[in-house]
C-alpha cells in the first residue's frame, strides 16, 4: 500500500470514528483537554502503526485503546512535576475497559451531547462546545457558521469546559423525568449541525454531506432514547430536507432552486421514513416547531411537480407555526408561500413589511426572495438591485454566483 493511500485510509477513519473516540475517551479520562490529548496521540500511533501492521479489524476499539494508554503515559510524565498526576493515572488505568459494544459507544456520544448543552452553560457555549466535541468543526468553521471572530469562539469553548470542570457536571444522560427540559437545547444544536450542512456558511463545498449525516445520526439516537414528538419532527425534518440533496446542485456546482429540481434525483428511502415520522409527530398532544417544519416539508416532497404543491396547506402550517415559534425567518418563509398562493404581489407586500424595521436588513435571502418576486413583476431595475444586494451579504460563493446569475439573466 502506498504511503498516500495509507494516509487516505487513517483520514476516512478520522472522518468516521473521531467523534465517537472522542466522546468515549471524555468518559474514560473525565476531561476534555486530556481526551482531546489523547486523540490526537492515537491517530499519530495509528498513522505510525498501521502502514507497517496493517489497518486492525476494529479501529475504533483500537484507537480508544491507544488514546487511553497515551493519556497514561502522558500523566505519568507530568507526575513527575506534580504528584497528582501519578494519581489521576492510577485511577485511569483502574478504571473498566473501554467498550467495544456500538451500543455502548452510543450511549458515550449522548452523554457527551448532554454535557455539551447542560443548562448551566449558555446558549452561545452550548451550541459551539457540541459543534466542536460531539461533531468535530474547528474553531474556525464555527466562527465562519455564526459570523463571530474565532478569538471569541475559542474563549467561550475554553469558558464552557472550564465551567463543566469547576462545577463537576456529570457526565452523563439525565434521567427519564428530566429529559424533556434538557431536550429542546439538545434539539437546537443538532439542528444547527444540520443546517451547517445543509447550506455551508463557507469553505469550498456548499453541501457539507458529512455534518448532515452526523446530524441525523445524532436525530435516530435522540429518537431511540426519548421518542417525543419534537425529537421525531426534528429527524423527520432533517431526512425531507436531505433528501433533495442530490439534486440542489448542478453539475457545475451552482444551486438549483426546489422548483427547478430533477425530482427524479430525490431519496425516496428519506422521503418515505421522513413522511412516516412526521405524521407521527403531528399527531401529538402539543405539536411543536419542529413537527410542523416537518410537515411543511412533507408536503413539498410529496408534490409530483412544482405545480402540484399545495401552497394553501403550507400556509396554513406556517400561521401555525408563526404561533408555535414566531421569529422574522418563518415570517419571511410564510411570505414567499403566500407569493405562491395568491401571486407576487401579495408576498411582496408581506416582506416588504416585514423589512420595514430593518430586522432582516442584513439576512441575503430575505433580499434574494424579494429579488425573485420583483423579477415575477417585471420591475427589472429593482429586482437588480435587490440580487446585487443579496450576493453581497451572500458568504459562501455557490450563493453569490446564483445571485450574479440571476442579475445577468435580467440585464440580458
Amino acid at each position: 500500500m502506498s504511503q498516500r493511500t495509507d494516509r487516505d485510509a487513517i483520514e476516512a477513519v478520522y472522518r468516521t470514528e473521531s467523534g465517537r473516540v472522542l466522546a468515549t475517551l471524555i468518559r474514560l479520562l473525565g476531561s476534555f483537554d486530556l481526551a482531546e490529548e489523547a486523540l490526537h496521540d492515537a491517530f499519530m500511533a495509528a498513522a505510525d502503526q498501521w502502514p507497517r501492521d496493517g489497518t486492525p479489524a476494529n479501529p475504533r476499539a483500537w484507537l480508544v485503546s491507544a488514546g487511553r494508554f497515551k493519556a497514561i503515559d502522558r500523566l505519568r510524565r507530568r507526575a513527575r512535576l506534580d504528584a497528582a498526576g501519578d494519581d489521576i493515572a492510577m485511577q485511569i488505568e483502574a478504571a473498566a475497559e473501554p467498550p467495544e459494544d456500538p451500543a455502548a459507544i452510543a450511549d458515550d456520544q449522548l452523554r457527551l451531547i448532554f454535557t455539551c448543552c447542560h443548562p448551566a452553560l449558555s446558549p452561545d457555549a452550548q451550541v459551539a462546545l457540541t459543534l466542536r466535541e460531539v461533531c468535530g468543526l474547528t474553531t474556525e468553521e464555527i466562527a465562519r457558521a455564526f459570523l463571530t471572530a474565532t478569538p471569541t469562539i475559542a474563549q467561550r469553548i475554553v469558558r464552557a469546559k472550564a465551567k463543566i470542570r469547576d462545577a463537576r457536571i456529570p457526565y452523563e444522560v439525565p434521567e427519564k423525568d428530566a429529559l424533556p427540559d434538557r431536550l429542546d437545547a439538545v434539539l437546537r444544536v443538532v439542528y444547527l449541525v444540520f443546517n451547517e450542512g445543509y447550506a455551508a456558511s463557507g469553505g469550498d463545498k456548499f453541501i457539507r454531506a458529512d455534518l448532515s449525516a452526523e446530524a441525523i445520526r445524532l436525530g435516530r439516537l435522540l429518537v431511540e432514547l426519548l421518542p417525543d414528538a419534537e425529537a421525531l419532527g426534528l429527524l423527520a425534518l432533517m431526512l425531507l430536507q436531505d433528501s433533495r440533496r442530490n439534486a440542489r446542485l448542478s453539475s457545475e456546482g451552482d444551486i438549483v432552486l426546489l422548483a427547478d429540481q430533477d425530482r427524479g434525483l430525490w431519496n425516496r428511502g428519506e422521503i418515505d421514513e421522513g413522511i412516516t415520522l412526521a405524521a407521527r409527530a403531528m399527531r401529538a398532544r402539543e405539536i411543536g416547531a419542529y413537527a410542523l417544519q416537518a410537515a411543511i416539508a412533507a408536503a413539498h416532497a410529496t408534490a409530483t411537480t412544482d405545480a402540484a404543491t399545495d401552497w394553501r396547506r403550507i400556509v396554513a402550517l406556517y400561521d401555525l407555526l408563526m404561533h408555535a415559534d414566531p421569529s422574522p425567518i418563518v415570517a419571511l418563509n410564510r411570505a414567499v408561500a403566500v407569493a405562491m398562493r395568491d401571486g407576487p404581489a401579495a408576498g411582496l407586500a408581506a416582506i416588504d413589511a416585514l423589512m420595514a424595521d430593518g430586522t432582516l436588513d442584513d439576512f441575503h435571502l430575505a433580499h434574494s426572495a424579494r429579488a425573485d418576486l420583483l423579477r415575477r413583476l417585471l420591475r427589472v431595475a429593482e429586482a437588480r438591485a435587490a440580487y446585487e444586494r443579496a450576493a453581497a451579504l451572500a458568504i459562501h460563493p455557490a450563493e453569490r454566483r446564483f445571485y450574479d446569475r440571476r442579475r445577468a439573466q435580467l440585464s440580458g
